[in-house]
Parts: C-alpha cells; structure tokens; sequence
C-alpha cells in the first residue's frame, strides 16, 4: 500500500519541480531581415535579463497581418512590429490594445513623432527610415523627384512598385514636384504610365534594385535609406540626393495584440526595445535607426541610418490614413495605367 501512493506523489512532485523551471514565452512578429543581428543586439540580452523565452515569428507584411486577424479570438501573437500604415488597419479592424506608455521608461526620450503614430496610443514608433533617390553621380545629377521621369535618365531608371513600401512614398514625392495636387495622386500616375517605356523595372526588393544598380542597368532610383549600404560601399560612385522637394520617409512601429493575455512580457520587451541602450547597440549595428532621441552615435554611423532630430522632422511623410484610405485606388489605377 505505501508503494501504491508513493509513485503518484512522486510523480507529482516532479510535474510541480519542471513547472517551477519553465520559462514564461513572448511570441513576437517581425521583420525576416537582420535576424541574427537582432538576436545578438536584443532577443539574447532580452532573454538573459527576463528568463524568458522569444518565439520569433518572421514573414512579409500580408502573411503576418493575416495571422494576427485569422487569431483575433485567441491571439497567437502577442506582439508584432511593423510600417504605421499596417498598425492602423490592424487597428481599425478592432485587433490592437491600446497602450499604458507609462510602463516604458524611455517614452519621453522619443522624437514626438514617434510616440502616438497611428492615434489613440495604439501603437509606439521604434525606429524612422528617410527615402530618397541613389543615382550615378559621374553619369546623371539629380536635384528633384521630378528628374526620375527627365530624358536623362530614360531607360536606365527604376521606380518601385505601387504595392512596396517606397511605391506610395515616390509617388507622393513625384507629386510635389510635378506640381499635382490632392493624395488620389491619379495625375502623377498617369505621368508614370506616360514613361513605362522608359522605366527598367518597378524593382519589389531593395536587393533587387541594388543588383541592377551595381550591373549599371539603371543609374538613378528611390530608395530607403535602410537599403543605403548596399550602395555606400560601391567602387561605383553612388550618391544620395538631396531633392528640391526634401525627403521622404517612414516609421515602423510596434504593437499589442488585443487580449493576448501576455501583456506584462510584452510592456518589458518593448521597454527595453526602446531604451538608449538598446537603441545604441542597434543603430551601432546599423541594423535600424533610433527613435530615442537620446541615442548618440559616430559621424560614420550616422551616415548609414536615418538619424537626428533635424532629419527626421524634415521628412515628408505621408500619414497612415492617407495611405489606408487611397492606396486600393492607387493600386487600381496603377495596374490600369502602368502595368498594362
């Protein structure tokens, strides 16, 4: 009898010793590039300070919202990080919680655009990126947005295309410099389909771009500036333009699941995220660029990265719901009027 209850209680008492020892899990959803650098700047010194577990989740935009909203009822993600405009649909369909900015020590420390980027705190801006266009310095000049569609340059540019991150952004820009107005952009499109001709390619991957670039198939292009080291380190001389119109650009951010139960893990990961520290390492990684204002780094560095306050307020950026609202028409007018 004394054997029949001892193997139970043994049994017991082990199942209650692993479940002392098993690590809480934050699951997470991000960008597949720099993983590695991610995991030696952030995910392992996260990991070691919390005793926790990061589950990374990787994939393009699409996939990852599509698994957040498949999973609204029972969040599978806890949280994710991605483009302003992607946090507000996610937003609008109900799936973000709100966020207690009280809980991330470095809030105050961030460019002000960063800390309400989509509106009602849903969402905290981690890192900004400028676009502009790289070009051929011995071979073309570039000093306006406008220039992309000049004799110049015709047939060997690139654009990017309307369903990228730059696509929206060029055409904003292109916008302005042919003097059209309102967000439709429906002028500057047709304009584009006007010089199809002209246009190597309307590159997806900065990669892409990067390879006809070094080929020398195409001597001018927009580009984020998170793409530049592609071109920096060239033998060919490549140069950043500094466009009448200014700058564009963009910011990514990060988010909650609402309900995902998991809150408080997620609250530390973002607070650490954001702190200088963190944001130093990274940006010295040149693997994003700081939304923490207190952030310093070398003249080197800087040149890599979209980096101070006199940068990054000088972006013209369109905002998340201009995007949201107009980009199913800018796509439908692009596929009729440029791809055709």
């Amino acid at each position: 009898m004394t054997l029949k209850y001892l193997l139970p209680l043994s049994i017991g008492a082990l199942l209650a010793s692993s479940s002392v020892f098993a690590k809480d899990k934050l699951t997470i959803s991000v960008y597949s590039f720099a993983q590695d650098a991610y995991k030696e700047a952030l995910y392992d010194p996260f990991e070691e300070i919390c005793d926790c577990e990061l589950v990374i989740e990787t994939g393009n935009s699409v996939e990852r919202m599509a698994k957040i909203e498949a999973n609204a009822a029972n969040p599978v993600i806890d949280m994710a990080v991605m483009s302003s405009h992607d946090a507000l649909a996610l937003a609008r369909k109900g799936l973000l919680q709100k966020l207690d900015t009280s809980k991330l020590a470095s809030f105050n420390d961030l460019y002000d655009a960063a800390k309400d980027p989509i509106g009602d705190n849903m969402a905290v801006g981690y890192t900004f990126y400028a676009s502009s266009i790289v070009y051929r310095s011995d071979l073309v000049d570039i000093k306006s947005w406008g220039d992309l569609l000049q004799p110049a340059v015709a047939g060997r540019v690139a654009l990017p295309n309307i369903t990228g991150t730059q696509g929206p952004l060029t055409l904003h820009m292109l916008s302005q410099a042919l003097g059209h107005e309102g967000i439709d952009f429906t002028d500057t499109i047709n304009a584009i389909g006007e010089k199809a001709d002209d246009i190597v390619t309307f590159y997806v991957r900065s990669s892409q771009l990067a390879q006809l670039m070094q080929q020398e198939e195409v001597i001018a292009a927009p580009v984020g500036r998170f793409a530049w080291s592609r071109f920096s380190g060239s033998d060919l001389p490549f140069k950043w333009a500094e466009p009448a119109e200014g700058q564009t650009g963009g910011m990514n951010v990060m988010l909650m699941t609402k309900g995902n139960g998991n809150e408080e893990l997620a609250y530390k990961l973002m607070d650490y995220w954001l702190s200088a520290e963190v944001q130093t390492r990274v940006a010295n990684a040149k693997i994003d660029s700081p939304a923490n204002s207190k952030v310093e780094v070398s003249a080197d560095i800087a040149d890599s990265l979209t980096y101070g306050a006199d940068l990054i307020n000088s972006l013209n950026m369109i905002s998340p719901d201009d995007i949201i609202d107009n980009r199913d028409s800018w796509v439908e007018q692009w596929n009729s009027n440029v791809i055709q």
